[in-house]
């Protein structure tokens, strides 16, 4: 079943991932890409990217990837755990958000994400392990 950058899009709607603009780019098997805006809705109180926005990005499209990679086989995804670093500020504009998984099992998949700011340069890395729960 392919899913379209409509679809998902679609599905933010109502949710935390509408709230911060988070937008899909690119939804493969494998890898997913998004953008989100740094303003407002993502800024901490010093002017900016808060890191929890970093992180709620990161597990965002890692979970949606691992729900991607289960359709059809009767299973739901949770997350398991994620750690981040974040090594760049960010005041303005978009981030970009690259996600690839390392381990696709039976059980758990896990994630590598990489944020980055508009230029390339990096803003956070994280790791996200999920649980597949067979039904």
């Amino acid at each position: 079943m392919k899913i379209t950058i409509e679809q998902m899009n679609e599905t933010s709607k109502g949710t935390m991932i509408e709230v911060l603009g988070i937008e899909y780019l690119v939804v493969e098997p494998n890898f997913i890409k998004a953008k989100m805006p740094v303003d407002e809705r993502t800024r901490q109180p010093y002017g900016i990217l808060h890191g929890g926005a970093s992180v709620a990005l990161a597990e965002t499209i890692g979970s949606i990837g691992s729900a991607i990679l289960v359709i059809g086989k009767n299973a739901d995804v949770r997350g398991a755990g994620i750690s981040a670093n974040h090594v760049k500020a960010v005041r303005e504009g978009w981030v970009f958000a690259e996600a690839r998984t390392i381990h696709v099992g039976k059980n758990t998949h896990i994630w590598d994400i990489q944020i980055t700011d508009q230029t390339g340069d990096l803003v956070s890395t994280a790791r996200l392990s999920n649980f597949i729960l067979y039904k």
